[in-house]
């Protein structure tokens, strides 16, 4: 089977990984703009680059709690969504790894159904399990054509 590298992050204590062939960059936290108007887990807009790109509370987005006491640490993964850019803020991005597809298990039934066709799988590591995830299905079709006319 193939290996391919995952940025590995965190929300909370948990662990997510998402294919580094998808994430364009990843950035230090800035602060956002916020946008009248927009869904709950948009938490506003930066310039990267000069190109507006909306932040997505990942932590939000799933109604994880935010247990966090500060933004220190906390990341931007930026990746390319319908041609836009996109960031989605998490605790920390802790590494790159390399994965043996074979160490990755279809997510269980209870999980994945249409709202949660994000999860890509779990992966067994040693003492440890890794969420994999495909970002550009955490928005539905809907919410990438709103981002997608959030160009200020």
């Amino acid at each position: 089977m193939a290996e391919k590298k995952y940025v590995i992050f965190k929300l909370n204590k948990e662990e997510y990984g998402v294919d580094i062939m998808m994430v364009k960059e990843v950035s230090e936290v800035r602060e956002t703009i916020k946008v009248p108007n927009t869904p709950h887990f948009v938490d506003g807009i930066i310039n990267i680059r000069g190109e507006i790109t909306p932040i997505i509370s990942l932590k939000k987005r799933f109604n994880i709690e935010d247990n966090r006491e500060s933004i220190e640490g906390a990341k931007i993964i930026v990746v390319s969504i319908k041609d836009k850019l996109v960031g989605f803020l998490v605790d920390d991005v802790s590494q790159v790894l390399s994965i043996d597809e074979e160490n990755i298990d279809p997510a269980p039934g209870l999980i994945v159904d249409v709202d949660k066709a994000y999860i890509q799988g779990i992966s067994k590591l040693e003492d440890k399990m890794i969420i994999m995830l495909d970002l550009e299905k955490v928005l539905d079709e809907n919410e990438k054509d709103l981002i997608g006319e959030m160009d200020i």
